[in-house]
């Protein structure tokens, strides 16, 4: 069986092995036994149940909680040849009907539908019916009422099991401590199911946290060195994402905000930018994230503390999903933990229910305050062991000072306790610096015995040592009053002088930014970069052509095998990792062409395109200038395209289409409402009569329109 999966994992999706435990995982599956996966990000959970789905008889059934991610694994499987289908609340009664009767004959191999879809019962008698291969549950997490994710929906999985006795059963996530794993297997009845627990590791992003000081200008010097870069930043509040968004678009960054505020349309029509161009950056809460496929996002940044350890592995875990290096940035302060105690103090749930959140974020607390590396921590909180230090995080390697901080740390104890344990950081420093201001004349705080104490050290260094006794659980913040701080009980035996402290001394910037450059700053030579830009340049115009995100053609780890083996024929082509049969047949001959020119490349696509202007002004028609230019029609019509998207052409010049034939053409492209549909959804309309290349240059016309 597994050299049968070997050769679907080649011929299908170009890869020439299985990765982990991937290969064991197909077989449990395929053999007809249920599993419990657990992967990190960017593992390759998806070959997991797409493997053993055609490598059994009958339909496989996906659990997916949200629509983008459907869409997104049914055009990636799509362009590999395999036919899969999404029944989602954005198709029409007649689709949904017509995508039914496709099942009912026998034509798809692949069903996507959200949970609660799922449960109903017409939906559970019409796959009874059926032959069903497989049902995987992806983000089995959400399972869990404890978790981040919950929906409720999940939880009526279960009865797939009953209603489904002999239908192998696979539940796959990446994030779930034991205490979740077992949640998944009690809920989900899968007691038999044989349970693949990978390394959580994520060996290629770069982790960083530093102190919040001046969080922009601090965001500012961390995109310096990734302009180009697609990523994330996360902020706490909807205000904040749009503050952050069109703060980075007027530093020439180009951003977009996405939160729960925003229409529907906006919203979706901002992710579907985020997926289908380049370099594009996304400001969001956490709303945004779960199910976003895109492998090329370089880096994830942080403007507020997650709540809690699961929050910040599952979001820094959007960056590096194709494995190329990947940065995890961070800047957190004392005011972050005083918001989300706050929020969790005001939250609706059980004492118990708070308590449990109060621990994840102590653990969060924790990582940030780390002296030791960042990996480590992060791994041991989900139960692995890593027994050496990674080398690639900032503590690794930038090193952590510490200091003896125990005397300074009691004259911020007793400043808090003298002062009557209700005053926030600012009026504390105030009063150990010995300032002189009204708010102190006002409560009489000159007189305190820790007035001007403290006049050795900096206010930075007194803020830096007020979050860290935070963060210690030294101090903590009165939440029934403004935020202020008071005492803890743990602090008694260091004011009694019974116990030393040792805390981390916040390092500066400039310490710190000699270790940027070795995350993901550039992943290609200068040398390399005018190829690079080239086949970056064609992937962009078939993912155009084609109605798909850019990665769903080639993602930018096979790009990058292309560029460094340079392949010169379809049976090299044919061993770069990523590319399997179906795509060396669409795309092979185009991809060598532009590693064929070499240096020259991206020249010669200029000068192609300067030709075949001049010879479209000139009255050639697409199979004339296809001869004089030793070129495909179809590449000419592509060329065509884009001439006309940049407004070097006009249509009449590049098209010679009667006029009735145009405007039905035209017709069918602006019959929907909002966006052009791609021009795979119109082409049967006129399958036999026209072109595709005249349909794509069609579209290009009006979408041209459109922005002018």
């Amino acid at each position: 069986m597994l050299e049968h999966a070997q050769r679907i994992l080649k011929d299908v999706f170009g890869y020439d092995s299985f990765r982990g435990r991937q290969g064991a995982i197909i077989e449990r599956v395929a053999s007809g036994g249920d599993a419990l996966v657990l992967m990190p990000t960017g593992g390759g959970k998806s070959l997991c149940f797409q493997v053993p789905a055609l490598l059994r008889e009958g339909l496989a059934v996906v659990v997916s909680p949200l629509i983008a991610l459907m869409d997104d694994q049914v055009a990636t499987l799509d362009e590999l040849g395999v036919a899969a289908v999404a029944l989602n609340s954005t198709l029409s009664n007649d689709e949904q009907r017509e995508i039914a009767e496709r099942i009912k004959r026998g034509e798809v191999k692949m069903l996507y539908l959200a949970p609660e879809r799922l449960v109903q019962p017409r939906m559970l008698s019409f796959l009874q019916n059926l032959e069903i291969a497989l049902f995987a549950i992806d983000e089995a997490h959400c399972v869990s009422q404890w978790g981040h994710d919950f929906r409720p929906e999940y939880l009526q999985l279960g009865q797939l099991a009953e209603l489904f006795p002999n239908v192998p059963r696979i539940a796959l996530t990446a994030t779930a401590d034991m205490r979740t794993r077992e949640e998944i297997v009690q809920r989900l009845h899968l007691q038999n199911a044989e349970r693949f627990l990978s390394s959580f590791d994520r060996p290629n992003i770069f982790y960083r946290i530093v102190p919040k000081e001046q969080p922009r200008k601090q965001l500012l010097n961390f995109l310096a060195a990734r302009k180009g870069d697609a990523g994330i930043v996360y902020c706490l509040s909807r205000k904040k994402v749009e503050e952050v968004a069109s703060f980075l678009s007027e530093q020439g960054y180009p951003a977009l905000p996405y939160h729960a505020g925003l229409a529907n349309e906006l919203r979706a029509y901002h992710q579907k930018r985020f997926l289908n161009e380049e370099g594009l950056i996304m400001v969001a809460t956490i709303a945004f994230g779960m199910g976003i496929d895109k492998p090329n996002v370089r880096f994830v940044a942080h403007l507020d503390l997650p709540k809690s350890l699961e929050a910040y592995y599952q979001e820094t875990g959007r960056a590096g999903r194709d494995g190329l290096p990947a940065d995890a940035w961070m800047a957190y302060g004392l005011q972050d933990v005083i918001f989300l105690k706050q929020m969790l103090n005001n939250s609706e749930g059980d004492e118990r229910h708070k308590r449990v959140e109060q621990h994840k974020l102590d653990a969060m607390l924790a990582l940030c305050e780390e002296t030791r590396c960042r990996r480590q921590s992060l791994l041991a909180y989900f139960d692995e062991d890593m027994p050496q230090p990674c080398g690639h995080c900032d503590n690794c390697m930038d090193g952590v000072q510490t200091w003896d901080a125990t005397e300074p740390a009691r004259q911020a104890l007793s400043a808090i306790y003298r002062t009557g344990q209700r005053y926030g950081v600012g009026h504390l420093v105030d009063v150990l610096l010995g300032r002189d201001n009204d708010k102190i004349r006002t409560v009489g705080h000159q007189h305190l015995a820790v007035f001007g104490i403290g006049k050795a050290f900096a206010e930075g260094e007194w803020r830096s040592l007020f979050r860290q006794l935070v963060a210690r659980g030294l101090a903590d913040v009165d939440l029934e009053g403004f935020g202020g701080l008071r005492l803890s009980d743990s602090c008694r035996p260091l004011l009694k002088g019974e116990v030393s402290l040792q805390l981390r001394r916040d390092l500066k910037p400039q310490q710190s930014a000699k270790a940027s450059s070795s995350a993901a700053s550039q992943l290609v030579r200068g040398e390399e970069r005018g190829q690079w830009d080239a086949l970056r340049a064609l992937r962009r115009k078939l993912a155009e052509e084609h109605g798909v995100p850019p990665y769903v053609i080639f993602p930018d780890a096979t790009l990058l095998e292309m560029l460094r083996s340079k392949p010169s024929t379809l049976a090299e082509m044919a061993r770069v990792s990523g590319v399997g049969a179906r795509k060396l047949e669409r795309y092979g001959e185009a991809f060598l062409a532009v590693l064929g020119a070499g240096d020259d490349a991206p020249r010669a696509v200029v000068d192609l395109r300067h030709e075949l202007v001049s010879l479209a002004r000139a009255g050639m028609t697409p199979a004339q200038i296809a001869s004089q230019l030793s070129c495909s029609e179809k590449n000419v019509y592509g060329l065509l395209a884009e001439a006309i998207g940049r407004q070097q052409l006009s249509l009449e010049q590049a098209l010679d289409v009667p006029e009735a034939l145009l405007g039905e053409i035209q017709d069918a492209f602006l019959d929907g409402e909002g966006e052009l549909p791609p021009v795979a959804a119109i082409s049967e309309q006129f399958a036999g009569r026209v072109e595709l290349g005249i349909l794509h240059c069609v579209r290009a016309a009006l979408q041209a329109e459109f922005e002018a």
